[in-house]
């Protein structure tokens, strides 16, 4: 089974954007992801959710998601339309709050600088590979491990762990569609 992800690009290349700049502070009185999705990004980017569509793909630079430990980031990102995120490096919180909440983080040295806003990008999660089709370019990443890819594929880690239970899992606010059906091969 191949999982390709293929999405426009927006690049946002300058380390450590935090988790406030991702989602402000100011908007955290909510769960609701199409709330926060209102307000992804603005703090460094006026225009990025108007130019968004669903299945994008966010390249970032370095220590990608620093800061407080908010999921908050995560949903509004995801909530936005956004598929994945590439990033130089990751704060270790933002990496792990990404696949807990069923969204796709990969770390690729040197995506940030080989890819413009609006490029073409396809990740082969499988294979670790980072294509910047619209340049014709190519770069590797460590590939996820099989408990990250059974993570995504159930949604997060609350409803993965309902699965394993023999449950079902049901968030307690309204949400957006999470699951990322363009990974399933």
């Amino acid at each position: 089974m191949s999982r390709t992800i293929k999405g426009r690009a927006h690049v946002y290349s300058r380390a450590h954007i935090n988790t406030d700049e991702i989602i402000p502070a100011r908007y955290l009185n909510t769960h609701d992801h199409a709330e926060l999705a209102k307000h992804a990004m603005e703090d460094i980017d006026k225009e990025f959710l108007a130019r968004v569509q669903p299945g994008d793909i966010l390249v970032a630079g370095e220590d990608f998601g620093c800061g407080s430990s908010r999921e908050h980031a995560v949903w509004a990102l995801r909530g936005a339309g956004i598929a994945a995120v590439v990033g130089t490096s990751f704060a270790r919180i933002f990496f792990r709050n990404s696949f807990n909440n069923g969204f796709l983080a990969v770390e690729c040295v040197g995506a940030a600088a080989e890819t413009t806003t609006g490029d073409e990008i396809e990740i082969d999660v499988d294979r670790g590979t980072f294509r910047n089709l619209t340049k014709g370019t190519s770069r590797d990443f460590v590939p996820l491990g099989e408990f990250v890819h059974e993570l995504l594929d159930a949604g997060g880690l609350l409803p993965y762990i309902a699965k394993k239970n023999g449950t079902t899992y049901a968030p307690a606010g309204p949400q957006v569609d999470v699951k990322l059906t363009s990974l399933k091969g």
